[in-house]
């Protein structure tokens, strides 16, 4: 594709018409493919970033996550709801969970108020507001920190003690992309509360759509021997799961088919 280099716009018409379609670009990719500098190419990305049409990541760009755009009830799918009201059941009464921030993640709220003696940990604003919102809320501790825009999340040192300072049952988290080999990946470079919430926690639970198994994104997150249980969807793929499976890993596919 030869396209001319006084030819902006067009250009970073291009672009996003690539990132939508490969979910990231890098900067050297860009540059060979339109014939034109690294340093165009570069500021181009951070006028498509300015504009909120993508985020600059690791030398390159990715589209914009789900989760970053409102309010996560908003874009919370059939898929996502099974697998929320799958995570639930596996609650105990009076158990102490964390909750990470996310819009797989906060599609267990609606359901939590019926479950008694509940404290639940959260990093997220979002969460949190949900969840005291509810009827018969739960008790309700957050982790403090610094705030992250990207994730719309506390991080940082701070959260991280006061996560040592407790124990939790449970954790639920959310991710970006499943690794096959290596564990559950994230656009995110701010990582280290996360692996701390896994550390706390008796049982690791990662939600997720079964669309994002596989997915290639560079962060590694949580790897496979901090992670106990994986729910998905129930169009995962039978032998992608017993891949999974074979690591000592538990699966669960919630049953999406007939949810409207």
């Amino acid at each position: 594709m030869t396209i001319s280099k006084r030819n902006t716009p067009q250009r970073r018409h291009n672009i996003l018409a690539m990132l939508n379609d490969q979910g990231e670009v890098s900067v050297d990719e860009l540059a060979r493919r339109f014939e034109t500098s690294e340093v165009t190419i570069r500021k181009d990305l951070a006028a498509l970033e300015s504009h909120g049409l993508l985020m600059r990541r690791y030398g390159g760009a990715i589209t914009i996550p789900h989760e970053m755009f409102g309010d996560p009830a908003q874009t919370v799918s059939r898929y996502k709801q099974a697998i929320a009201r799958t995570a639930v059941g596996r609650i105990r009464e009076h158990a102490r969970i964390i909750i990470d921030s996310g819009s797989t993640t906060a599609a267990m709220i609606p359901q939590l108020g019926q479950q008694p003696g509940l404290v639940v940990m959260t990093n997220s604003l979002h969460v949190a507001r949900a969840l005291s919102e509810l009827e018969h809320e739960p008790v309700l501790l957050m982790t403090g920190g610094t705030w992250d825009p990207h994730s719309e999340s506390f991080q940082g040192q701070v959260a991280e003690r006061v996560l040592r300072s407790y124990d939790f049952d449970q954790l639920f988290i959310g991710a970006d992309g499943i690794d096959l080999e290596r564990g559950t990946t994230t656009f995110h470079e701010l990582l280290g509360l996360s692996r701390v919430m896994a550390e706390v926690a008796r049982e690791v639970v990662v939600m997720v759509e079964s669309d994002k198994i596989g997915r290639k994104i560079p962060n590694l997150e949580l790897p496979w021997s901090s992670i106990h249980t994986l729910i998905t969807d129930d169009r995962l793929p039978k032998e992608v799961r017993e891949q999974i499976q074979a690591r000592g890993i538990t699966v669960v596919c919630a049953v999406a088919s007939q949810e409207k």
